[in-house]
């Protein structure tokens, strides 16, 4: 396959050329100056569902897993890491041999999921910080646990968000650290010592930072400038036009530097489809706008991110102002560090990319070297 388009981040031609479903060749061209923008296969590290296609919940089964893989494909994700929230120990399990086992038996599923985050249930039981997560499942962090996760999944969890407020988190990030697991900070309402000291730990992440926190705290200090003052940290950012405002967003950004930001959809299994009302096991009676803003039903409250990456990314250029080629990056390379470095146009790496015109719209898709179907 060979496909042309532009550098976002310099705006010359490209052409790119595959070998089955590795890249084989890079190279400039002249050509079509108006040509569609060519980008590396999106990288999203929090996807709870898309497309009615749950990973939470009684229900899920491998054939969801494969479902919802081929719902994120079709709006631009190539590489998605499922995330369980927060839920009873059966519940996890099922979830987690549920991907397990859609990535046993699915080529496209295998390639395109790494393993699975499991955010919670390990987090603040505080209203605000635990968000829409189940009170009742709250629990503090538990090595044991986390090895039978393991072990029913075949080693199949790469990222746990925790809050370090818990006297155990300590020791938990260290246990999964030496398993080589990202821990990553979210839903907390710790003390800044606190942050450091599961930083110092081996912590690496900060999930959805500005989100999943209290709606009032403190101006200083607390866990939001404890997370972004720490040069070890990466943070995840929801950039959908709904959970965090324009100004936050760009101040956030230049606070933690690109080099260290990248994007989430946080999607959940309403994201893609149709305005309207809708029941949801988390949130109850909902309702999906034609801007992706799901809310509680007669309320402002957000119910879950109802947008995909690529909206995310799109969004981020009209929020921020910051150059395509940097947005790109957010959603791509640097997110693609934690998988085995995904989310790049080189030789040797993955076949996934994408054309989009001048609107940011997806034009085409292409996942291991092989179109998909949208």
């Amino acid at each position: 396959m060979r496909l042309r388009g532009r550098d976002p981040a310099t705006g010359r031609l490209l052409e790119v050329t595959t070998d089955g479903p590795v890249i084989a060749h890079v190279r400039h061209v002249d050509g079509d100056p108006d040509a569609p923008w060519l980008l590396p296969g999106l990288v999203d590290l929090q996807v709870n569902g898309f497309g009615g296609h749950d990973v939470n919940g009684p229900d899920v089964t491998a054939d969801t897993v494969v479902a919802l893989v081929r719902a994120v494909a079709s709006a631009g994700t190539t590489t998605v890491v499922p995330t369980v929230i927060t839920a009873s120990e059966a519940d996890i399990v099922r979830s987690l041999r549920a991907v397990a086992e859609a990535r046993a038996r699915d080529e496209i599923t295998r390639h395109a999921v790494p393993f699975v985050h499991v955010e919670g249930p390990h987090i603040s039981a505080e209203d605000g910080p635990r968000g829409a997560h189940p009170a009742e499942h709250v629990r503090p962090p538990d090595p044991a646990e986390f090895d039978r996760w393991q072990r029913a999944g075949g080693g199949i969890v790469g990222i746990v968000t925790i809050s370090p407020h818990h006297p155990g988190a300590v020791a938990y990030t260290e246990h999964l650290t030496r398993a080589g697991v990202i821990v990553a900070i979210g839903h907390t309402h710790a003390s800044p010592d606190e942050v450091r000291a599961v930083t110092d730990a081996g912590a690496r992440m900060s999930t959805h930072l500005g989100n999943g926190a209290h709606a009032v705290l403190a101006r200083h200090p607390n866990y939001l400038w404890a997370q972004l003052a720490d040069d070890r940290l990466t943070a995840g950012f929801i950039a959908d036009g709904h959970h965090l405002p324009a100004d936050t967003l760009t101040a956030m950004l230049r606070a933690k530097g690109l080099r260290r930001s990248l994007l989430v959809s946080d999607s959940v299994a309403l994201a893609g489809m149709p305005p309207g009302e809708y029941a949801s096991p988390v949130g109850g009676a909902v309702e999906l706008s034609g801007d992706g803003r799901l809310s509680v039903a007669g309320t402002p409250y957000l119910a879950g991110a109802a947008r995909s990456l690529a909206d995310g990314l799109a969004q981020a250029v009209r929020m921020t102002g910051i150059g395509l080629g940097d947005a790109v990056r957010l959603a791509t390379a640097n997110p693609g560090r934690f998988v085995g470095g995904r989310g790049l146009l080189v030789p040797g790496a993955p076949a996934d990319l994408l054309l989009v015109d001048q609107e940011l719209r997806i034009r085409q898709v292409v996942a291991a070297g092989s179109e998909i179907a949208r």
